[in-house]
């Protein structure tokens, strides 16, 4: 898939050399870890940054310099654009959960759609197995039927009027040359397959005989069904009662080795996503503010945002700790402010935070973080604070909030 606008990047600005480290956010070594096939220079693009586990081979799923625009009518005359996603780089190989992570209005169920085919970037492009998608209708099939949409409500993606076998066999019929006594074996083993056995007692349910999990993973059977390449899995656990959806979590791990899938979680829950994923990607107001191996991510933020995030997460072992305090609420996408995106609310903005849009770093092996805070080489004037530096800085989050939960694998 392919667009037709080229988003432009702000130059950075460069001068004496400082160390923007005397704020009090907890900041890492530097390090001369990998951050794809080359180093990241300072001076990088945010679209030569390629997020995602690091892994031999050519991805099952790549995104390049993704971009998408709304368009919406202001009723006088005048067309605006909501920027939801601004050139984002993902690349999705087999065997490996990554989890994109953000509040509501980040972006991540969009990029999750624009990943699918179900909207078109306004640019950038798609790569399967590292051929870019084409257009044509056996191509749409082709792709289709190689990645699979697990959406978040399972209450709304089933049809009420047809039972399981229907949604099961609907694809099959589709996508296969399976015979009907094929089709009924095959039936069985995707029903087996999710845990819900003996398979014979949920073939003629209709989906308000199920339970929310029991519903969830008969969806993730329908995908299953085409034998995909990827997985994509917006928030799928998220309307699921808190003592089920670690049943889900494991059947998505599971997934993860015994299919060879390449899956993309997305959630606004961090804890589950260090549970379950290889690699985090944070996402703010359209933008990715930090990626790497979920454990650096958790352990060890860099960004802002993501410190919030996590210090945000309900945690007993912290309850009398001071955390990191935020500001406003998350910015307009139809007119997104200048600078880094999350400045308004950041207690260590500076001058520069305010006007030029910071570049992935590497902070870390396979760890990038787009913020000022970690770039060298800033005048006095534009290491400036636009706000006083915060009081109390975030504890990490402990094992008890970061997705170490009790191994109860019950049925959902």
């Amino acid at each position: 898939m392919t667009g037709t606008t080229e988003p432009t990047e702000p130059t950075e600005p460069t001068g004496a050399a400082g160390d923007p480290g005397d704020t009090e956010l907890s900041q890492p070594a530097r390090s001369a870890g990998s951050v794809g096939p080359a180093e990241l220079s300072a001076d990088a693009e945010p679209s030569d940054v390629v997020h995602g586990p690091r892994r031999p081979g050519v991805p099952a799923l790549e995104a390049r310099g993704l971009v998408k625009h709304f368009p919406i009518h202001s009723g006088i005359g005048r067309t605006l654009l909501v920027h939801a996603v601004e050139n984002i780089s993902i690349a999705l190989p087999a065997g490996t959960v990554t989890a994109v992570v953000g509040e509501s209005g980040s972006g991540k169920s969009t990029l999750a759609r624009l990943l699918t085919g179900l909207i078109k970037p306004t640019a950038g492009e798609v790569l399967l197995d590292g051929v870019p998608v084409g257009t044509g209708a056996k191509a749409r099939r082709k792709y289709t039927s190689s990645v699979h949409l697990v959406l978040q409500d399972p209450f709304s993606s089933l049809n009420s009027v047809h039972t399981v076998r229907y949604h099961l066999e609907r694809p099959l019929k589709l996508h296969s040359k399976l015979g009907r006594a094929e089709r009924a074996q095959r039936m069985r083993e995707l029903l087996e397959r999710v845990s819900l056995t003996p398979a014979e007692n949920y073939l003629d349910k209709y989906p308000h005989e199920l339970s929310g999990g029991q519903r969830q993973r008969v969806a993730i059977a329908r995908g299953l069904a085409v034998e995909p390449r990827v997985l994509l899995a917006d928030e799928p656990v998220s309307m699921l009662d808190v003592s089920i959806r670690l049943g889900v979590l494991n059947l998505l791990d599971d997934l993860r080795s015994g299919e060879n899938l390449a899956t993309m979680y997305v959630t606004h829950d961090i804890a589950s996503a260090r549970y379950l994923a290889d690699c985090i990607v944070v996402m703010y107001a359209g933008q990715v503010v930090e990626s790497g191996p979920a454990t650096q991510i958790t352990d060890s933020p860099t960004h802002p945002y993501t410190q919030l995030l996590l210090s945000a997460a309900p945690d007993p072992a912290r309850a009398e700790t001071p955390v990191l305090g935020g500001r406003g609420a998350p910015p307009s996408l139809i007119n997104p402010p200048p600078g880094c995106r999350f400045h308004p609310r950041c207690p260590f903005a500076m001058r520069v935070c305010a006007t030029t849009t910071p570049a992935p770093r590497p902070v870390g092996e396979d760890h990038v973080s787009a913020c000022w805070l970690h770039a060298s080489g800033l005048t006095e004037d534009q290491r400036e604070p636009l706000v006083a530096t915060a009081e109390a800085v975030p504890v990490p989050v402990s094992a008890a909030a970061a997705g170490d939960l009790p191994d109860d694998g019950s049925q959902a």
